[in-house]
């Protein structure tokens, strides 16, 4: 990683940015922190759409281990829920990543702008207050595992830890309170995100020293994200969170590329070529 230049510094600088930015909302709303990671790599530091979701994939596991951490000394995780998701996402993630490899760039940017799109509109909305989940008996425990699956397929696919998806249906449909959801989705981010990005490495679609970076200057600012998620207004942080998605989602679908077509595509509909895995050199 060449930083004797200031153009190699200045763009150093930047991927540590990204990493802070997506760490501090990791830990402040239980999320992986891809939602902020992929359009970053994009759009700031001009990565491919499909080697950015590998790469922030494999920046959110050291993000995720912090987080993880903050809520669990508060005692924020629940670990037997969390530990029948990890089943489901784990083969998901495997799933969702070798997708990856197989879909267009065009097609990889406007799924996740929708998606953020969707996230948003979910944030914005009022859910009831969880009076807290009962015993798992057999229907919970599937439910369980059938959320996860869902959630590893979304973060393989998406480059998104699958907290986006884990923390609503477990306040929703499992009655789990929000501050304990938020941990859970976290403890339930770590092996996911090692599973996909053990299949997206092996494609060749992870840039492991921009990973790197992203996930160590996240993994400090998640940490105080998750101490500062109990002592704010749910409904001021959705709000607040929602409208950021809206921009980047919006920001996403206008992105053009030099020749006025889609971001990370030639005139042929073909990707343009990424950095290599281990630079930070921007693509050619």
């Amino acid at each position: 990683m060449p930083l004797e230049t200031a153009a190699g510094r200045s763009r150093f600088a930047l991927t540590v940015a990204v990493g802070l930015a997506a760490g501090f909302l990791s830990g402040l709303f239980g999320i992986g922190g891809g939602i902020l990671v992929v359009p970053g790599l994009v759009i700031v530091l001009k990565m491919g759409q499909r080697l950015a979701h590998g790469t922030s994939l494999g920046a959110i596991v050291p993000i995720s281990v912090a987080g993880v951490i903050g809520y669990a000394i508060d005692h924020n995780v629940d670990w037997a829920a969390g530990g029948l998701i990890i089943v489901g996402a784990v083969v998901g993630a495997a799933v969702g990543a070798r997708l990856l490899g197989r879909l267009p760039e065009r097609t990889l940017r406007y799924a996740f702008a929708l998606f953020l799109i969707a996230t948003a509109v979910r944030l914005i909305i009022s859910t009831p207050t969880p009076s807290g989940r009962g015993p798992i008996d057999v229907w919970i425990g599937l439910g369980l595992v059938g959320l996860g699956l869902l959630a590893g397929v979304l973060a393989g696919l998406l480059g998104v830890g699958g907290g986006i998806v884990i923390v609503p249906v477990l306040v929703v449909a499992f009655g789990v309170p929000s501050v304990i959801a938020k941990g859970t989705s976290l403890l339930v981010i770590i092996p996911t995100a090692i599973s996909g990005t053990f299949v997206n490495r092996r494609r060749g679609n992870v840039d492991l020293a921009v990973a790197a970076i992203v996930g160590l200057s996240g993994a400090a600012a998640a940490y105080g994200g998750a101490k500062l998620s109990a002592h704010i207004s749910s409904e001021l942080s959705s709000i607040l969170f929602g409208a950021l998605l809206m921009v980047v989602a919006v920001r996403l679908l206008l992105t053009r590329d030099r020749d006025g077509r889609g971001a990370g595509e030639s005139s042929a509909g073909a990707a343009v070529t990424a950095p290599e895995p281990g630079s930070l050199r921007p693509p050619p």
